[in-house]
């Protein structure tokens, strides 16, 4: 019988992203934060002291807490399988961050384990659930846009080299520190999410300001849809002062641009009487990440919070699945052949396990 009470979270990690998870939970109708976990102790501290939440130092603690109906996975990203794999097996639900894992083959063990289990498994890719996106992705769903040509995404943001050195895995490609899989992931799958799969990718990968670093914090990247369409991925971390992210849509019959979570632009050749509210979409001044790490809104992630709650009360589906997360994984791996390459890519990837090596 499907949970109709309060939903209760409980965060395995303690870093700059939790403090959205917390904020995002207390937010959210019928949810409650009941601890986080994380090794290093005055974090658990800060966490506690500024929620009100309880704190521990190991993930089996969190797993030993009958009260927790989920585990927001919010670790290192190389570290993501092995926590969805032990929350899995006590019986607990789990929301964890992206990218959900660092290869294709761990995603599918984090997908068998929850189904083993029957728990929910979810994927934070909030930029999704932007009323700018929405609106995107029910005009394409329309036919509006015609036959489709191109989709752009332009991510030029700004971080120091102090960010990357912060916590021992933000240097490491193989956790999962390089721009394209940490933080053009939302990007890359907001166009797969919009455009459907990727059919081939050629890319090229760079370190622009970062020479203590050994990742890349640029990307330039094209795809080839499966639709016949095709697009391009810009990505930077090394772009000072940091610009906000810009997801372009082109089709014969209509273009629309998101500038962070705004309307930008909305113009088709059958203009409908609900198109000038949605060239209101997104007026609020909200950051979007452009600038530093913690210049972001907690709302996208209250919204997929509240449907991860939804997902274990009613037993549906989370708003982002693993397998739609996988999606995006794949071509991101693809990028990363490509650029070590220098050939194109055809999907579906092969030979994975030499991609971080």
């Amino acid at each position: 019988m499907a949970n109709k009470g309060t939903i209760r979270f409980g965060l395995l990690g303690a870093g700059l992203v939790a403090q959205f998870h917390a904020k995002a939970i207390q937010a959210a109708a019928g949810c409650e934060l009941v601890a986080v976990a994380d090794p290093i102790a005055e974090r658990v501290k800060l966490m506690v002291d500024r929620f009100g939440c309880g704190g521990c130092s190991l993930l089996d603690e969190l797993l030993a807490d009958e009260t927790i109906d989920v585990i927001n996975v919010l670790t290192p990203n190389h570290l993501h399988c092995d926590a969805t794999l032990a929350a899995a097996k006590a019986g607990k639900h789990v929301l964890v961050e992206k990218p959900p894992a660092m290869s294709l083959a761990d995603v599918d063990r984090m997908i068998a384990a929850c189904d083993r289990a029957g728990v929910k498994l979810g994927v934070v890719l909030n930029c999704r659930v932007r009323k700018a996106v929405q609106a995107m992705k029910s005009a394409m769903a329309e036919g509006r846009f015609g036959k489709l040509l191109r989709a752009d995404a332009n991510m030029k943001w700004y971080r120091t080299t102090e960010y990357y050195l912060s916590d021992g895995w933000r240097s490491s490609r193989r956790s999962g520190a390089g721009v394209t899989v940490q933080h053009a992931f939302h990007y890359i799958d907001l166009l797969l999410y919009l455009m459907g799969p990727a059919a081939r990718v050629q890319a090229r990968m760079t370190n622009a300001a970062h020479p203590q670093v050994q990742l890349e914090d640029t990307l330039a990247a094209f795809i080839d849809f499966s639709n016949g369409s095709e697009g391009t991925v810009v990505a930077s971390t090394a772009l000072w002062p940091g610009m906000d992210v810009r997801i372009e849509l082109y089709g014969e019959a209509g273009t629309a641009i998101m500038v962070g979570e705004r309307m930008d632009t909305w113009v088709f050749r059958d203009e409908r009487p609900g198109d000038e509210e949605i060239r209101s979409l997104g007026r609020g001044v909200v950051a979007t990440g452009a600038t530093g790490p913690a210049a972001l809104d907690f709302a996208d992630h209250q919204v997929v919070i509240e449907g991860m709650a939804a997902a274990v009360r009613d037993d549906v589906d989370p708003i982002v699945s693993a397998g739609s997360a996988r999606v995006t994984l794949e071509a991101v791996l693809a990028m990363y052949q490509s650029a070590a390459s220098g050939q194109a890519v055809e999907l579906p990837v092969e030979n994975e396990e030499l991609i971080w090596q």
